[in-house]
């Protein structure tokens, strides 16, 4: 019987993919490119499945983390100094990345952690910028937040 359990326990070990919340050695700052699965948010551990929604923050020392939505990345961020911090959001208008600093944010569209904020690069209406996007998150003014939502849903 102990035998079956060991060797039960190694299949399983040797089995799984090994997951991370971070990637090594990106000296360039640059986003990184993923496999499905392959990475997984370091702030709600999802693991992220395609770059939409995606967003990377690159530290000085080449670690690249990975968040499965913008809002994931903003209470990351939260106490953080994001001036020594390379970030990164993956656009639903232009489908690439672009420096979060330079985004725009709407408040109502769906997300894998339903914080809501659609990420473009183009100005689109009722969009907020970078610094808006973080303050409205730290004040919980999302979709997470029932009366948000109500209100959000209810200007459509």
């Amino acid at each position: 019987m102990g035998r079956y359990f060991l060797l039960l326990a190694l299949l399983l070990f040797l089995g799984c993919e090994k997951i991370g919340v971070y990637k090594e050695g990106n000296r360039s700052g640059q986003p990184l490119d993923f496999k499905p699965k392959e990475v997984q948010c370091v702030k709600c551990t999802m693991q992220l499945e395609t770059k939409e929604h995606s967003a990377q923050a690159v530290l000085k020392d080449g670690k690249t983390y990975f968040f499965d939505d913008p809002g994931c990345l903003a209470l990351w961020l939260k106490g953080k100094d994001k001036d020594e911090i390379k970030l990164w959001v993956y656009t639903r208008d232009t489908k690439h990345y672009i420096p979060a600093q330079k985004a725009w944010y709407k408040l109502g569209e769906r997300t894998p952690m339903n914080y809501g904020f659609g990420v473009y690069e183009k100005k689109t209406e009722g969009a907020v910028g970078f610094e808006e996007f973080l303050k409205m998150m730290y004040r919980g003014e999302n979709m997470t937040n029932p009366a948000i939502k109500k209100r959000v849903l209810e200007r459509r």
